[in-house]
């Protein structure tokens, strides 16, 4: 027997039917992953938690504000860039950086809140 107690491979055969047909697809996935694996690093955490303190932002002041270096946070933005987590815009000889979209605040916003909450809850016991 399995140690999380199941005896049959599949127990509710319609549920598990329904759950992969709505499982987004394989380039979804992927693409996810690269994301998220963008976000693992701490110094592109500081970068977009700057972003979405300070708004549009130019990397000068990204990299005083998150205290990276400037070519530190010029390779961050732009890994961040590629994968369309922020967005730049040029004036003159000027790139000022913003998170790409609503739903990137969002699941970032989201992300914080979780990690607060978890926070406050291990603090609890």
């Amino acid at each position: 027997m399995d140690p999380d107690g199941c005896a049959t491979p599949v127990v509710d055969a319609e549920r598990v039917s329904s759950v992969r047909r709505s499982l987004p697809s394989e380039e979804t996935v992927q693409d996810l992953a690269q994301v998220f694996g963008l976000l693992a690093d701490p110094g592109r955490l500081r970068m977009m938690a700057a972003l979405l303190e300070g708004g549009e932002m130019c990397v000068c002041d990204l990299a005083a504000a998150t205290g990276q270096s400037m070519s530190g946070a010029s390779h961050a933005l732009r890994l961040l860039r590629m994968r369309r987590v922020v967005k730049v815009r040029r004036s003159g000889r000027m790139a000022y950086y913003q998170l790409a979209d609503s739903h990137v605040r969002m699941l970032f916003d989201l992300a914080i809140t979780h990690a607060r909450h978890t926070e406050r809850e291990s603090g609890d016991g």
